[in-house]
Order: structure tokens, then sequence, then C-alpha cells
């Protein structure tokens, strides 16, 4: 059974009273080898079939993406790839300024998931909440500092760089507790992340070894 806490808005209504929203607490991240036994459970299928399955579609799916293509798994959702400068190359600029982005300065940076209202619809209808015994806090407290920094290093495994707006989006901090502890965590050694660029640029990447 899953669990769901209230949380905390960052920001107050029109009143300027803060209102709570429903969060779900998520647990253990499952992977693809739980996946593949669970499905080896209820068919005839073996988790090395499924695995090999799995791994296919992800190949496919990442070269149907690089020619271009959304790709629509029905039930499921559609994946979509977008675009992101390189580390170090600033925004072409509408007056011509900084010159033009030619494809060497363009990565595949995001790929953006929409889900199948089916998978919605079918995620709901097996959805059994239960109120967590946390008590509310407000978003910027929801996570322990730990916690915080395993988001953001898990969210570069799959992005090029993390900047303070997604790190907000990451762990709730507001701006300035978010830029203080992205600073303090790049000079912090084992943290693996490190600071690129500077000024309005600066983003955070995963530190090489």
């Amino acid at each position: 059974m899953a669990q769901y806490t209230m949380q905390e808005m960052n920001l107050p209504n029109e009143e300027g009273k803060r209102l709570l929203y429903p969060r779900m607490v998520l647990a253990k991240r499952v992977g693809l080898q739980e996946v593949a036994e669970a499905l080896e459970r209820s068919s005839t299928y073996t988790t090395s079939d499924v695995i090999g399955v799995l791994q296919g579609v992800a190949r496919e799916l990442a070269w149907l993406m690089a020619q271009g293509h959304p790709v629509k798994l029905d039930g499921i959702g559609t994946f979509t790839p977008a675009l992101t400068l390189r580390k170090g190359k600033e925004r072409e600029e509408e007056d011509g300024k900084g010159g033009r982005r030619n494809a060497q300065s363009l990565q595949v940076g995001k790929i953006h998931f929409k889900p199948e209202k089916e998978l919605l619809q079918e995620t709901e209808r097996r959805c059994h909440l239960e109120r967590s015994q946390q008590s509310y806090t407000r978003s910027s407290t929801v996570y322990t500092p730990e916690q915080r920094l395993a988001r953001a290093q898990e969210f570069l495994e799959t992005h090029p760089y993390l900047t303070v707006r997604d790190y907000m989006s990451l762990t709730g901090l507001k701006r300035t507790s978010a830029t203080t502890e992205l600073k303090r965590l790049a000079g912090t050694e084992g943290s693996g992340l490190a600071i690129s660029g500077f000024g309005k640029h600066r983003v955070y990447v995963r530190k090489r070894d």
C-alpha cells in the first residue's frame, strides 16, 4: 500500500495563506531485474527473456529518437527527444550576437515522457493509499541533505547538467538555499558534483574521476 503526506507549498495563495497539497511518499526504487522477475512470475517468459526484450526496446527507442521520431508505445506513453546546448556553449540570441549555433553545439539532453491515459487509469485503479505517520512539512525539508544529494546525483545520470532551477524542483528548496547548497556540494570531496560555466550560465555537472 502506498503512503501519502500533506506538504506545505513554498508560495502562499492570494490571501497569504500557505496551502497543503498531497505528495506520495516514494518507496524503494524498482529496477529492471525486479520488473523482469515479476513478469516471469506472471507469464511464460523467463527473466532473461524479459531483460533481453526490454534492453532491445531501449536500443530501438534510442535509435528512432536519434532520427527525430517521437515514439508512442500503446498503453505506456510517448517518448520525445529534446535538444540542449552542449556544455560551455552559449545560447543563440535573436539579434545575432554570440554567433549561430551549429549541430556540433547541440546534443540530445532530455527525453520527455507523456504517459498514456490507460497507464494513468491502471495506476490509479491499483493504487490504495494510506496517510503516512510523518507530519506535513514544508517542501524544503521533505528530504534530508543526504537525500537531496542522492537526487542530484541520480538526475545527472540521465542529464548532461543540473541547474539551480532543476535542484529546486528536485528538492523543494527555495532559490537562495538551493544555490548555496549546490555551491557547497560542488566544493565537497566525494559529492560527485562540479561547477561548469560562470554567472547566469553556471550549471552543475558530474565530477570526472
